[in-house]
């Protein structure tokens, strides 16, 4: 179940310690981290993709099979608009959130880097990334402010709409920053079936991916970082794509992830929040956007989703390790950011 919460036993110290506030390198250290690690290649049965298996579609059950169905469909309606979208679920506290995200990565930088130069080559897997916002951040800060050209992205989604919006606007992108992207289809729950971007032909042609059209993967251990943002509550079996997560990822590589979260640390605030979300945004969507259907889902998803807490014992379930209690809120929690790292003896 991709909302299935994990013992918090394994790490009973992460709670006592602060987050750091410092900028969080794109190859973490183990040192002073809790480093309870899953070395073992048992995956759990809720961490195997089924696709008959019941799962959520905000407040509706429905099998995996058919969320990734019912998601792919909102999706293709709302690329177009996605950042309209973005800014009225965030009233355009989105943009903030992934300059903080992007800037607290630093990507381009890793002074633990196993090269001898801590600007060296780096290889950065961008989640459900389709229209590029993530990405053209990540390679404007690893060019321009740490000047590292070395540094490549592939940008992947399961929606070839969302895809095809990112590779347009990629074209107002610096040749150098056009050249360091690549954009390939896929699902995040099974990495090793990829093909590259390919033309929507015509509106009635399938726009999520088919992994039966698979040409090529992503080999384990082949990426330094992994990111996702505003995508992972969208996921059939979000256990199962976080073992992907860790398989792709270089011993010492880093999985980080911004999602809308839970508020509940402020009651009045998200009685706002909430009633803000749940009476205008699909109401929003009506009138913005001709599409109410893919609001509603989209504010049921953000209710749907583990609180941070639960997030992060599952991050810490799939092998990883995390620093201090593992995430970061932003604005009371509306938003936040999980960081985990694959450990360097895996």
């Amino acid at each position: 179940m991709a909302t299935r919460s994990v013992s918090r036993r394994a790490i009973p110290l992460i709670r006592q310690c602060s987050v750091s506030q410092r900028a969080f390198s794109t190859t973490l250290s183990s040192r002073n981290t809790n480093t309870t690690s899953n070395n073992t290649t048992t995956t759990p049965e809720y961490a195997i993709p089924n696709p008959s298996r019941p799962t959520h579609f905000g407040f509706e059950t429905v099998t995996e099979q058919e969320k990734r169905k019912r998601v792919a469909g909102v999706f293709t309606s709302v690329a177009e608009s996605y950042d309209r979208m973005n800014d009225l679920m965030s009233f355009g506290w989105h943009r903030v959130w992934k300059d903080h995200f992007v800037s607290s990565l630093n990507p381009g930088f890793s002074p633990l880097s196993s090269t001898s130069s801590p600007t060296g080559p780096q290889h950065i897997l961008d989640i459900a990334g389709g229209t590029g916002d993530i990405a053209f951040r990540m390679l404007h800060h690893a060019h321009n402010v740490n000047a590292n050209p070395s540094v490549r992205v592939t940008i992947s989604d399961i929606n070839r709409a969302m895809l095809q919006v990112g590779k347009a606007r990629s074209a107002t992108l610096p040749a150098s920053h056009q050249a360091a992207l690549s954009f390939v289809e896929a699902n995040a729950e099974d990495l090793s079936k990829t093909r590259p971007l390919q033309p929507i032909l015509s509106e009635s042609e399938q726009t999520f991916f088919d992994p039966a059209t698979a040409t090529a993967g992503i080999p384990d251990n082949s990426v330094d970082l992994y990111t996702v943002a505003f995508g992972i509550r969208n996921f059939s079996n979000i256990p199962a794509a976080l073992r992907e997560a860790r398989r792709v990822l270089k011993p010492g590589g880093v999985f980080a992830c911004l999602e809308f979260s839970k508020a509940d640390k402020l009651p009045l605030f998200n009685t706002v929040y909430k009633e803000w979300s749940f009476r205008a945004i699909p109401l929003i969507g009506q009138l913005v956007a001709g599409d109410r259907d893919s609001y509603q889902y989209l504010v049921e998803s953000i209710e749907r989703f583990p609180s941070q807490e639960e997030f992060r014992d599952m991050i810490v379930d799939a092998g990883f390790v995390v620093a201090g209690q593992g995430y970061e809120d932003l604005t009371g929690g509306v938003a936040a950011i999980h960081k985990g790292m694959k450990p360097r003896d895996a």
